[in-house]
């Protein structure tokens, strides 16, 4: 199937874009519904009783309902739109950790992490206390389910763990980790955003307390974002941010919160971005995961086995290609990141090179920054070998004989 047709960027630059783990482009329903919101139906939504604003407020309540349903939640009230993942995992930390742990409890986290599911506990445990630990990862980036084990205890309270490494495309162990966790009766938040674009992701049945995503990741406008939570934990937790539309109630010296979901959602809304979100939702049914796993798991494996043939490039994390989940990370001998994008930039090949806002990981590894492909289904083989082919080149033009 050739789903790049149903993106407009496709057909105004000739390029190989390969950086979907940041970003991904978006097709022309997503950018259409948006418009038509702004266009049709353009007020502040959950304010006003005229036509135009209860057009709005449904138009933002049919996205939430869809994201819903894409997740498999029990109720709209668990789902919160936020900006991005990195908002949704700020707002578990600020309403949920800084009020429920003390000095002595354990967060665990991962070594794999991106920084936006690292820092934010890190200040829950410099603010209560809270000893911060880390899985760490082998050196081809699995895990030890021993090592699992052993770190995660009764003092364990949170676990905040990602669904799939974005250095990586390592998938993570979190259904032990979540087993684990409830058992000792702490709670376990997710960082969803290179695991809910990818695959299929039922919220129920995985039993995470929250997990976080991002619609940009998922052919959404960027500014839009999800927090699910547990509607229990979350009818619990105080708001992260006050003002408008998430009160009830105001008086001079005090203020009751709406109903979830509301009273995570202060201040004006991003109805446009939901609404894309929901049809970024409603496109992504249209393909179906069973197409976009079995497309994506293709062009890696192609990616993965044509760069092994290659002596100078060493790929990193996992032996074989079943292990990166759509993402491949890599380094040149002899050739910095930065200047294997660069080169390939001319080109017209779009990748991503540094630390991947994972410099933990990379510490870890043993490497100091890298470059790195990462496949959406909206690419094809003609993408895999226009790549290939510029990374044979890469030595040659810095300028080595091969």
């Amino acid at each position: 199937m050739n789903y790049k047709k149903d993106f407009p960027i496709f057909s105004n630059i000739d390029m190989t874009y390969l950086d979907n783990a940041a970003t991904t482009q978006r097709p022309l329903c997503v950018l259409e519904a948006e418009k038509k919101f702004y266009e049709t139906a353009n007020a502040n939504p959950l304010r006003g009783l005229y036509s135009l604003a209860i057009a709005a407020t449904d138009a933002y309540e049919e996205a939430r309902e869809k994201v819903k349903n894409f997740i498999n939640a029990k109720s709209i009230k668990e789902i919160i739109f936020t900006r991005n993942a990195t908002e949704a995992l700020n707002l578990v930390a600020y309403s949920y950790g800084l009020n429920n742990l003390k000095a002595g409890d354990e967060i665990v986290v991962s070594i794999t992490a991106h920084h936006s599911n690292l820092l934010p506990w890190q200040m829950v445990a410099r603010q209560t206390g809270a000893v911060l630990r880390f899985i760490d990862c082998e050196s081809d980036g699995s895990f030890d389910k021993d090592k699992i084990r052993d770190i995660i205890n009764d003092k364990t309270k949170i676990a905040a763990i990602e669904m799939v490494s974005n250095v990586t495309g390592r998938e993570h162990e979190y259904d032990l980790i979540i087993e684990l966790v409830h058992k000792v009766g702490g709670i376990v938040v997710l960082d969803g955003a290179q695991g809910v674009p990818h695959m299929p992701v039922d919220v129920q049945k995985t039993e995470a307390d929250f997990v976080a995503f991002s619609g940009h990741k998922m052919m959404a406008a960027m500014g839009i974002g999800c927090l699910y939570g547990k509607e229990s934990i979350l009818e619990n937790m105080q708001p992260f941010l006050s003002g408008g539309e998430m009160i009830e109630y105001v008086t001079r010296e005090s203020a009751t919160y709406a109903e979830l979901p509301h009273k995570f959602e202060a201040g004006t809304v991003n109805a446009g971005g939901a609404v894309s979100l929901g049809a970024a939702i409603d496109y992504m049914n249209s393909v179906g995961f069973d197409y976009i796993v079995k497309q994506e798991e293709m062009l890696t494996k192609m990616c993965f086995d044509e760069l092994s043939k290659l002596p100078e490039v060493h790929i990193i994390g996992g032996k074989t290609a079943e292990e990166h989940m759509g993402i491949i990370s890599f380094t040149v001998d002899g050739v910095h990141p930065h200047d294997i994008a660069s080169i390939l930039d001319t080109q017209n090949v779009f990748i991503r090179a540094g630390h991947h806002c994972a410099q933990p990981l990379l510490k870890h590894l043993g490497v100091m920054s890298s470059a790195r492909a990462s496949f959406a289904f909206y690419n094809t083989e003609e993408d895999v070998m226009r790549f290939v082919d510029s990374i044979r080149n890469v030595r040659s033009q810095m300028g080595y004989g091969k």
